[in-house]
């Protein structure tokens, strides 16, 4: 029986492992493509927020980095502010970065959904926002528009 309390996504980018990982985990890439500035230092144990680039710095998610094996995978879980980012209600976001000959397959798993309304937002949110960093990595420009606005 497949997990229905899950997400997955798949992308090709044309890109290096290395440059996919940088666009992941670097503070101003994320804040280009994302909307938020996701910061850490991304070693295992490290914790991680998910801040807006408003000028507030406001983290609307944080976690916990649980594996980090750069340039090919990264996993941590995700709460809101002031939850147990370790607890049993975190969900667990993975990604497998896997190079092939001058591209790269970005598969990311956001596991431990607690809802099927979560999950369909989580599903819509990620394929923007994955779409973007395709885009962001590529080009060197984020799309025109903010897709996760898009109706």
């Amino acid at each position: 029986m497949a997990d229905t309390s899950a997400v997955r996504y798949v992308t090709y980018i044309g890109s290096s492992a290395e440059r996919v990982w940088h666009a992941l985990t670097d503070a101003d890439a994320t804040g280009a493509y994302w909307g938020h500035s996701n910061v850490s230092d991304w070693k295992a144990g490290s914790t991680w927020e998910h801040q807006r680039t408003d000028g507030t710095r406001t983290a609307d998610v944080v976690g916990t980095v649980l594996e980090s094996a750069p340039p090919t995978r990264l996993v941590s879980t995700w709460v809101l502010p002031g939850a147990d980012p370790t607890g049993e209600a975190a969900s667990r976001v993975t990604f497998d970065i896997q190079p092939y000959d001058g591209i790269v397959r970005l598969t990311m798993t956001h596991e431990n959904l607690p809802s099927d309304a979560e999950r369909e937002k989580a599903a819509h949110g990620w394929a923007a926002v994955l779409s973007n960093l395709k885009t962001y990595v590529e080009t060197g420009n984020p799309l025109p528009q903010e897709p996760w606005r898009m109706p």
